[in-house]
């Protein structure tokens, strides 16, 4: 070894320890770092250096450097290397893989790791043009040793990665390379196979052999990395390679189901073979599997890792050990895709026929269903449901009895068992592999029991009268069995809470009475519906007495469940309802000053909310007992601290929902007179007036300027609150109930048609009309005030007791932030609220109803809404004064509760002189607002980067600058959707797609320049859209909003403003006459946008696309574009003219659009903005090989290639073969 090698060598190694030892200085450890990478970059003498320290001899750690260095001399200097020294580096790495390496226990995997990378480097770049015997050397090495067949496999492993998982090369060289793997694949595969075999036999039979333990566990790491490279192909070659000889592969996978140290690898490539998709015949050999043989291994092998025997003798889940539960979840997997290839090959094309043992496999899923771990339960639902809704397999009589099964099955599924953080169940052990902690287990759960809800409907189809036994039976059991309370706490007197076990029961069969009623009223005819039955259960729980607030709101689900049965038996109609009213006013103690629980509180809000439901669904039914329940209404009513005021509106809202079945215009519009004066007496008082009118006299009525000291003084405010709260909450129960009947002779005859449109239309008249209308002046007034209290002098009159009355709920803070709200039982104790907090609700409340009320006012009132006198200025000098004050969590309701609804249901004659003038005002504020804003977003995070917030959020948490800063994110995205209902058609087409082809590109929309040579039509505009387009102020500022947000920091913003916004915008004005600057800007907006989020794939394909659009539609007429490209960084001026001369002269085009389109996206290429991970990597170049596979055009010219020009020359089997 030369000297200056020896040298270097020597301080490699010093400066490698040092990098490594944990004593380190940080500045010694950054010295030695950057000597190790000026190393790699500028030596002359890389490659001797970095083979000698790749020496066996070496630390492990010395010895990784030494192929690190190789590795990154191949990656990048091989295309400058000359030949003689890439065959030394080549040949020398092949010495490696041959003695360079321990014995395959010994060695380190790290070490084994860095090995195959450099080998598949090479192979990445030379073969097959330059390196044809790749694979025969491969082969040849296999027969050195366990160590050097193992690295053979890692090699072929990382090449399959690369080519094809990851897909790191250029299209040229992977093509090569896939195309090549592929002619090859059958050889590959025979390969393959042959070593596995051959290891696994030497494992068995050396592993029971005295002494040779060693050289059996060698044997055993080949066949698990051989399994593992396997896996690697499994999932793309050609079907017929893994059902080839009679699936030999699969045969071989199942066998080794059974061996202990190779059954996890062996079950994640049979998942990957039964999981392929494809043709239904190349499919068709899958179901070889659904055999005894096939079978028994796999039920075996899931006896085995489960630890329980077939006749139950041991516990399920004894002894848990981890990689046997991983492969437990495996085996899971395989048979659920089993199940998918039998749902898709039974009953097609393919004529397969149903499996002889189905009973067999459905016996086994069924054991996964009823294993103790949730996870294990959860993933067969898809496949049940698969099943269930089968043509075929749904009719089989085994699919039958097993539907039955299932249910009876998920009575125990549907219970929520198995907490990380208990020991009261099999299922917590497996719960504490699977979950983090009870928050995530919840969250499962909820999602768990919903599948399993629409898996037990689909169950119900096949066997209705089995789901109903099992439903009634499961009720009946719970009626009569005595409440267990568990471990329930001393302050819960005797209560149950969320966790207890009869509330965890009533709640499971709660859920499973909803899902089975509801499917058989869907699926079974009335004649064969088991009423008697039905209603003995209705009567049960009718009869059922209990004060514990969680078991009174599952009684309370059951008879909603089982209401449609009262249908046949209307006589028993008041004795539901006579149950149902108590649970509205129920109390634990009657007279308490203490606030009620939360059960306590979802209790009445059950109750009501099943009030409206019966109502809303079968008015008709209950229509004759509207005196009884209008007189229990009034009695409610008449103490006016009995219900709440939310509680009180959802019984407005039910009278109402019954008044629509008058189908008499003026009787309803006499009952809601009738029902609504005293809220109209209050709203209209002189008292109130002045009080809605005047944020100060409003501040002062409701408390917000005083400080709280006397708890009296809060109750008179509270008083005060809940009285207007009542009278907004009653309007808009009206305004969203009160409709005219759906059929138009019911509607004509109850005097509800008062004219048709000019296209036939009916117009309607709504009863609710007087009433609601005499209330609006007062109501906009009050939304003047409400927008007013943010008003700096407003803003300062609030008490130190409520300076934060106006901040954000802390319940939508933490759901705007994406914190889990905390899911421990919090049912057993009152829920206190501050005096802030109470003022914050009650703000919160106002505001959003208020807008509500309006938004719906359109859509209930229509034409008299629309044609009141002065709307749109109205609606402006209330609705939307003082916005440049309003917070933006305030601004969220009134784009969506207001302004959305007025839009869309507004008709289209009054566009100009209602909506136009509203959302010009709108559009204006907003355009400037968010510009700022964003800009101070913009800044920020380009000074500090998103990985800096990030950091910050999980310093923090909670800050006030990111909720600012997300809320600004989501007013954007509702002020973009406002934007699209009022301007853009659904049929307008989308610019850029999200899809990929096969070899993984974007996407290519057809980009068709003829269609931009003709003036464009507003097809892609609403009527609204249209009408907008008349206002040039209006429409420019569309325009500029939708194409300022490209440049947002909000990449789903701006994918679908792209894609969706700004070419339908622009079209329709790109004929006029623009002025220069304009042009350019719009165009260099497209370029910031792809500088900042062109690095996302789908932003990408929008912006590329809206920018090509833009450049093919302007150029012709705006040399400023051409001005623009050529600013671009790295922009190649000889394309450039080329692509702009095909601009300007459509007819030199000669190539596809996808081709143009290609050649665009490398023009701009460089305006493409990078991840901050990506700015400073290296790239690594490939050099294209010449192509082994271009394919020859055959010649169209049949006359100059054929001796006979007549017609039979054109079937020759000559010609035929050309």
């Amino acid at each position: 070894m030369d000297d200056p090698v020896k040298s270097m060598c020597e301080q490699l190694i010093k400066a490698v320890n040092v990098m490594m030892d944990p004593d380190s200085s940080h500045q010694y450890r950054q010295e030695a770092l950057k000597f190790c990478e000026d190393f790699k970059e500028k030596c002359p003498f890389c490659v001797p250096c970095a083979l000698q320290l790749a020496d066996k001899s070496q630390t492990p750690v010395v010895r990784h450097f030494g192929l690190q260095t190789l590795e990154h001399v191949i990656k990048f200097q091989w295309n400058n290397m000359p030949q003689q020294d890439k065959v030394h580096l080549k040949n020398c790495s092949m010495e490696l893989l041959s003695c360079g390496t321990y014995p395959i226990l010994e060695e380190e995997s790290h070490i084994k790791d860095a090995l195959s990378r450099i080998v598949g480097e090479m192979i990445k770049r030379e073969w097959p043009q330059q390196w044809p015997d790749m694979l025969t050397e491969m082969e040849t090495l296999t027969s050195y040793g366990e160590t050097q067949t193992e690295l053979v496999m890692l090699i072929l492993l990382r090449l399959a990665e690369d080519v094809i998982t990851f897909q790191t090369l250029p299209t040229q060289r992977r093509r090569d390379i896939q195309q090549t793997l592929t002619q090859n694949m059958g050889n590959i595969f025979t390969f393959l196979l042959a070593i596995l075999q051959q290891q696994v036999d030497a494992y068995r039979r050396l592993k029971v052999v005295p002494g040779q333990d060693v050289k059996a566990r060698a044997h055993c790491r080949v066949a698990i990395t051989t399994l593992n490279t396997l896996a690697g192909y499994i999932d793309w070659v050609a079907l017929f390679h893994i059902t080839n000889e009679n699936c030999q592969l699969l045969e071989i996978l199942c066998l080794l189901l059974s061996e202990a140290e190779l059954q996890l690898e062996a079950a994640e490539c049979l998942l990957i073979a039964v999981s392929r998709k494809g043709k239904l015949e190349e499919r068709k050999p899958l179901m070889v599997l659904f055999e005894d043989v096939a079978m028994h291994y796999i039920l075996s092998a899931a006896q085995s890792a489960d630890g329980a025997k077939t006749n139950g003798d041991q516990p399920a889940g004894s002894g848990l050990d981890e990689k046997k539960y991983i492969f437990l979840k495996r085996l899971c997997q395989v048979l659920c895709a089993l199940g998918g290839q039998l749902c898709a090959l039974v009953g097609s094309a393919v004529e397969t026929k149903v499996p002889a043992n189905l009973n067999k496999y459905m016996e086994a899923f069924l054991a996964f269903t009823t294993h103790p771990s949730q996870f294990l339960r959860s993933s067969t639902l898809t496949t049940w449901a698969s099943i269930f809704r089968h043509e075929v397999l749904s009719k089989d009589p085994t699919l039958v009895q097993m539907s039955a099964k299932y249910m009876k099955t998920t009575m125990t599924n549907l219970v929520k068992t198995g907490f990380p953080s208990k020991n009261d169940n099999p299922s917590c052990e497996y719960s504490r592999v699977d979950f983090d902690c009870d928050e995530d287990f919840i969250t499962f759960f909820n999602a768990f029991k919903a599948q399993q809800g629409e898996v037990v409907r689909q169950a119900c189809k096949i066997a209705p009268f089995e789901a109903f036994q099992i439903a009634a039976e499961w009720l009946q059991y719970q009626i009569s069995a005595p409440i267990d309370a568990g471990n329930a706490p001393a302050k819960a007197d005797g209560l149950c809470t969320v966790l207890s076990p009869s509330v965890v029961q009533w709640e499971a069969m709660t859920f499973f009475l909803e899902s089975v009623i509801g499917q058989l009223f869907k699926v079974l005819e009335k004649e064969k519906l088991p009423v008697e039955q039905g209603m003995e259960l209705l009567q049960a729980v009718m009869k059922y007495e209990t004060r514990d607030p969680l078991i009174l709101s599952c009684i309370l689900s059951s008879l909603s469940a089982l209401f449609p049965f009262v249908l046949d038996r209307p006589e028993f109609l008041p004795q539901v309802f006579f149950k149902m009213f108590p649970a509205i006013t129920f109390e634990l103690a009657e007279g308490s000053k203490a606030p009620r629980t939360r059960s306590v509180k979802n209790v009445r809000r059950h109750a009501c909310s099943s009030v409206i439901k019966m109502c809303r669904m079968y008015p008709e039914y209950i229509l004759p007992y509207f005196d009884m329940l209008y007189t229990q209404v009034k009695d409610l009513f008449v103490n006016e601290m009995l219900l709440t005021q939310m509680e009180k509106c959802a019984m407005v809202e039910a009278l109402v929902l019954l008044s629509n079945q008058f189908k008499d215009y003026e009787k309803q519009r006499v009952f809601l007179e009738e029902l609504m004066a005293p809220v109209s007496a209050r709203w209209l008082s002189e008292e109130l007036h002045s009080i809605l009118w005047d944020p100060v006299s409003f501040l002062s009525f409701v408390g917000a300027d005083r400080v709280v000291t006397d708890p009296s003084d809060e109750d008179l405010m509270g008083l005060n609150r809940s009285r207007i709260s009542f009278c907004v909450y009653t309007i808009l129960g009206v305004v969203k109930r009160a409709r005219w009947p759906d059929d138009l002779e019911e509607a004509k005859a109850g005097g509800f048609v008062v004219g048709y449109t000019s296209t036939g239309a009916p117009i309607y008249r709504n009863p609710c009309k007087d009433p609601v209308l005499a209330l609006l002046p007062n109501l906009l007034a009050f939304m003047r005030t409400l927008n007013s209290l943010f008003l700096p002098e407003n803003v300062a009159r609030l008490s130190e007791t409520f300076s934060r009355a106006y901040e954000v709920l802390d319940v939508e803070k933490n759901l705007i932030l994406s914190i889990s709200q905390p899911t421990v039982d919090v049912y057993d104790t009152p829920v206190y609220k501050s005096s802030v907090e109470r003022l914050q609700g009650f703000f919160c409340a106002l505001y959003d109803n208020s807008y509500h009320i309006i938004g719906h006012s359109g859509t209930a009132l229509q034409q008299d809404f629309y044609t009141i006198d002065g709307l749109a200025e109205k609606l402006v000098s209330s609705t939307l004064v003082h916005l440049e004050h309003v917070p933006y969590h305030r601004l969220r309701p009134l784009l969506r509760m207001f302004m959305k609804p007025l839009v869309t249901s507004c008709p289209p004659e009054y566009y100009a002189g209602v909506i136009c003038p509203v959302l010009g005002v709108l559009f204006t504020h907003l355009l400037q607002r968010l510009i700022s804003r964003w800009q101070v977003i913009n800044q920020r995070t380009a000074e500090f980067g998103p990985e800096d917030e990030d950091e910050c959020s999980e310093e923090s948490q909670v800050t006030q600058e990111m909720l600012e800063d997300q809320l600004v994110r989501l007013a954007t995205r509702e002020v973009m959707d406002l934007l699209y209902v009022s301007c853009i058609s659904r049929k307008c087409p989308e610019a850029a797609g999200n899809k990929e082809d096969a070899d993984g590109d974007e996407e290519m929309m057809a980009t068709d320049s003829s269609h931009l040579n003709a003036p464009q039509t507003s097809d892609e505009l609403t009527e609204l859209g249209k009408c907008i387009l008349k206002n040039e102020d209006m429409y420019m500022t569309l325009l500029t909003l939708s194409f300022h947000s490209l440049s947002w920091r909000d990449t789903a913003n701006c994918q679908r403003v792209a894609s969706q916004f700004c070419w339908a915008l622009l079209r329709q004005v790109i004929w006029r006459s623009l002025v220069p600057e304009a042009v350019t800007w719009v165009y260099v907006s497209v370029l910031k946008a792809l500088q900042m989020h062109g690095q996302h794939d789908g932003c990408n394909a929008a912006l590329t696309q809206l920018a090509l659009l833009i450049y093919d539609a302007l150029r012709p007429r705006y040399a400023e574009l051409r001005t623009v490209m050529n600013q671009i960084p790295n922009i190649h001026p000889e394309q450039m003219e080329q692509f702009d001369q095909r601009t300007l002269n459509p007819t030199l085009q000669k190539i596809g659009e996808k081709k143009r389109k290609d050649q665009f996206k490398k023009l701009i290429a460089g305006t493409v903005g990078k991840p901050l991970g990506q700015q400073f990597k290296k790239e690594v170049h490939f050099r294209n090989l010449p192509s082994l596979f271009k394919k020859v055009k055959p010649s169209k010219d049949i006359v100059a290639n054929s001796e006979n020009s007549g017609l039979v020359s054109l079937f020759t089997p000559e010609h035929e073969e050309n």
